[in-house]
């Protein structure tokens, strides 16, 4: 047994802020690392001691290993726990963190190595007895060679990258001349993020569901699963909602699919926490996708039908305990669903949003309630790392009951000042089909029209609500010359505001006393935040602000003809040159923000009058990239 008294976490944001609490609850020492912009970070302010890595970039500071294991050892710290993320998956991190004396609290750096490359994963499920979807696994990574699996296995097929995760280099590629482009594009991006190129081919399965199961072994020869969760539910490859258990599962294809996960995991001795991952599809057939060798995001599913705290397991597996309970023991309690807060901007392809969260207040806790988060108000959010501010959980004793609980949290969340995919969640929380359970990988796109509805201009009962917001809100004054509130000397109070919502603006005229008797405008809710007013509407919080029509038409900028970047980010590639025709939906810049590529495609033909912008340049929102000349 190793006596664990002091306990480092080589992470940042809402996992972070997680592990530290349950370090506090089991008595450790606590300790931090943090990039130079993350110094003031929540999982900073936890932590008992706290050690600057510097710089910026997520190269630079949570995936410099060295730097992690000299912070371990200033700071006395007997143990690392990765989180998720970031070194979570690095087996070279793990043997690193084991040759300096410390205590890894994750698999052995083997079972890393085993599972880390889906190719050789794959080899090893096949001698397992866990079924494998159609593809190609090999190393040779030529294009000659991935297009002759995709003929054979026949498109639709899904590229991935091989020691990857989190939907980082994964590309569905529909026919053969799409091919040549995404593999390029999939290979970057997996070279980005993991340090590894290698690809992997795989037959694309039309409408299936996501369901992976939780194991969780010991040094002692034990493994068990803690029954499953449906993550079907995606964006960008990437999850969005989370459940357990997964709905309509009957129990003997959960035992299946449970001794199967099992049986992956003995294959590579595995130790600790980790997550078998299953396509399923509608005759109940099941196919090994990947293992991930560490916690995950949606652990808390399992957390709250189980009652068990999977990170108090983890450290306690590290220090060389026994699972505490057998497979039989295991319970499952009601159901639980858990939905990712992202900075990003839904109606534009899900782009990460950065800036300062002017507004953030959580929902009201309370039972079958849990919110894992690592911001608060004030807080800024970097296109360094990823775009999620936190995850909502709610429990009931049925599914109905755990959805409309998250209902009700997610209509009392509030986020301004980034873009965020808040009303995005409530509408799928909120749909028939998901009440009904209808789901599989293709919901989001299926039900495209009503999760992700065209902008509409703003109507008068929306304006009229933000009046009414306002108002309270505007300062005072005993002079009468200073009063903003409509005051006129011998006539009724008449308020006249200009306001501006986006890139839309309105004009209201009307007697303050009209509104305090409540007619015509709707309550909205709001929330003032200097000179901004955030008002509720449709599931969104938009910001309100007044404005000078006269000072605004005389700065008005000058249009540019041009495409301009939808975020902060990195130009990776350009893909054209002056003075070159080009076709609407021609490729001309890809981006890279927070570990994931994003093509800028042509919006019309024209010509490429200049190029603003060159592979490597930081640019920042709004910045023109490439002035594009309408042909003629």
């Amino acid at each position: 047994m190793t006596a664990l008294h002091s306990l480092l976490v080589a992470n940042r944001g809402e996992i972070a802020c997680r592990i530290l609490r349950t370090a506090k609850a089991m008595g450790l020492a606590s300790v931090a690392v943090h990039s130079r912009i993350d110094r003031g970070a929540q999982h900073c302010q936890l932590a008992d001691a706290r050690v600057d890595l510097g710089g910026e970039s997520a190269q630079d500071s949570y995936l410099n290993i060295p730097a992690i294991i000299a912070a371990a050892q200033a700071s006395g710290a007997q143990a690392i726990h990765p989180g998720y993320g970031f070194l979570s998956e690095n087996a070279d991190f793990a043997r690193a963190v084991e040759a300096a004396g410390l205590v890894f609290i994750g698999p052995p750096a083997a079972a890393i190595d085993a599972m880390g490359s889906k190719s050789a994963a794959k080899a090893l499920m096949e001698v397992a007895g866990v079924p494998l979807v159609p593809g190609y696994h090999g190393a040779d990574q030529a294009l000659a060679t991935f297009a002759a699996a995709a003929e054979r296995i026949g498109y639709p097929v899904l590229l991935k990258a091989a020691a990857g995760g989190g939907g980082k280099g994964m590309k569905v590629v529909q026919s053969p001349d799409e091919l040549a482009e995404a593999l390029a594009s999939a290979q970057r991006e997996a070279h980005a993020a993991f340090g590894d190129a290698h690809m992997l081919v795989e037959k694309y399965l039309l409408s299936p569901r996501h369901v992976e199961i939780q194991v969780f072994a010991d040094r002692h020869g034990h493994c068990l699963y803690l029954n499953e969760r449906d993550c079907s539910i995606q964006r960008r490859h990437q999850k969005v909602v989370e459940e357990a258990p997964a709905p309509g599962l009957a129990p003997e294809l959960r035992r299946r699919m449970g001794e199967a996960a099992v049986r992956a995991a003995q294959a590579v001795g595995y130790v600790g926490a980790g997550t078998v991952e299953f396509l399923l599809d509608a005759s109940g057939q099941f196919f090994f996708m990947e293992m991930n060798t560490r916690l995950q995001v949606e652990h808390p599913v399992t957390e709250a039908i189980t009652g068990l705290d999977l990170v108090a397991w983890q450290i306690r597996v590290a220090r060389g305990e026994a699972l505490p309970i057998t497979q039989g023991e295991v319970p499952l309690h009601g159901h639980a669903i858990e939905v990712r807060l992202y900075a990003e901007d839904p109606a534009h392809d899900f782009l990460p949003a950065t800036g300062p969260l002017a507004l953030y207040r959580e929902s009201t806790p309370g039972p079958g309630r849990r919110v894992d988060s690592g911001v608060v108000e004030g807080d800024q959010v970097s296109p360094f790392y990823d775009p999620m501010l936190g995850k909502l959980i709610a429990w009931g004793e049925d599914r109905e009951q755990a959805r409309l609980r998250l209902l009700a949290m997610l209509d009392e969340f509030a986020v301004g000042g980034v873009r965020t995919n808040l009303a995005f969640l409530r509408r799928i929380i909120g749909h028939p089909a998901f009440a009904a359970a209808h789901l599989d990988t293709g919901f989001i796109e299926r039900h495209q029209a009503e999760l992700l509805p065209a902008p509409t201009p703003l109507p008068p009962a929306f304006w009229q609500g933000a009046a009414r917001a306002w108002l309270p809100g505007s300062p005072s004054s005993e002079e009468p010359w200073s009063r903003v509130d409509g005051w006129r000397a011998g006539l009724p109070a008449r308020v006249r505001l200009h306001l501006t919502c986006g890139a839309q603006q309105h004009a209201l005229s009307f007697e303050p006393s009209s509104i305090e008797a409540g007619t015509p405008a709707p309550p909205l809710p709001s929330h003032r935040r200097g000179e901004r007013l955030f008002v509720k509407w449709q599931g969104e919080w938009l910001a309100v602000q007044l404005f000078d029509p006269i000072a605004a038409a005389s700065s008005a900028p000058v249009a540019q003809g041009g495409l301009s970047a939808p975020m902060n980010a990195c130009v990776v590639r350009v893909a054209v040159e002056p003075g070159q025709p080009v076709e609407a939906g021609a490729l001309l810049v890809v981006l890279e923000a927070m570990k994931m590529e994003h093509s800028l495609r042509a919006p019309h033909a024209g010509v490429i009058k200049r190029i603003a912008a060159e592979p490597g340049e930081r640019v920042t929102e709004g910045s023109v990239l490439i002035e594009l000349e309408t042909s003629t």
